[in-house]
């Protein structure tokens, strides 16, 4: 009987291909350094913390800050959106009393603008602007906030240097921008600290515009109506997913 030869066993390597470990660190350091680059020069995230500019930034929300668009144009004019702060721009920058806090308001006043309030409507040189995105949540009474700068006040908030300051600038019920400043004011006019109170924000500290919400916290707001007795109260994990959030406004454009 002929037998058969069994077939000589074939030894199977596995070989397993990874990248060389310069490579890896290389490549994490190119995603850091051009991660540290965009921080740096072109965006930067910031939360906002108040509701003074109600109902165009909540509080809770996520900003991308555009740190370009009022950048000095310098030797890459040619290449980058610079541009000069305009009214209506809304505009981070270093507050002038600390310059370690940054704040969000809005810009009513450019150098050489004369500014005043008549019921909280911002007025520039004469004319009263069309505002759509203002606000004037309920709120007590006061002159001096809504009929600025007309009254004066003892309000402990108002900064004492920019009281004096103001007597010096004030002509006929109107507020003169000067050079190299801006005049800003919260979108919930009723409920914001702004120029009215601490003076001009200085051209060089303005930082950058908000570019878009990349996210938003559903966080309560000072402004806030209590919610009506007997409202239905969501205790799932669902529920609390989903009021975790503002979805709807994840990747809003900020005008």
């Amino acid at each position: 009987m002929s037998t058969v030869a069994a077939a000589p066993t074939q030894h199977r390597h596995l070989h397993f291909v990874l990248p060389h470990l310069l490579e890896t660190v290389r490549s994490t350091l190119v995603v850091i350094i051009v991660a540290l680059f965009i921080i740096a020069f072109l965006v930067q995230p910031f939360r906002i913390p108040s509701e003074s500019m109600e109902h165009t930034l909540l509080v809770g929300d996520f900003l991308l800050v555009d740190k370009v668009a009022f950048a000095p144009a310098g030797i890459w004019h040619w290449l980058l959106p610079y541009r000069h702060v305009t009214r209506h721009d809304i505009v981070v920058f270093h507050f002038p009393l600390d310059s370690e806090e940054h704040v969000v308001k809005r810009v009513i006043g450019v150098p050489g603008d004369e500014v005043s309030l008549q019921n909280g409507v911002a007025v520039v040189n004469n004319t009263p602007q069309r505002e759509p995105y203002d606000v004037f949540e309920r709120a007590d009474g006061d002159a001096y906030r809504d009929q600025f700068p007309r009254y004066t006040t003892d309000d402990p908030s108002v900064d004492p240097h920019w009281r004096e300051q103001m007597r010096g600038l004030v002509e006929n019920a109107h507020l003169r921008v000067p050079a190299d400043t801006c005049f800003v004011l919260g979108d919930n006019r009723n409920h914001s600290r702004d120029s009215r109170y601490w003076g001009f924000v200085p051209r060089q500290n303005i930082e950058g515009t908000p570019l878009l919400i990349y996210f938003s916290v559903r966080e309560p707001s000072a402004t806030d109506t209590p919610p009506l007795p007997g409202g239905r109260l969501g205790n799932s994990v669902e529920d609390r997913l989903i009021d975790f959030a503002r979805w709807d406004r994840i990747l809003r454009v900020v005008h």
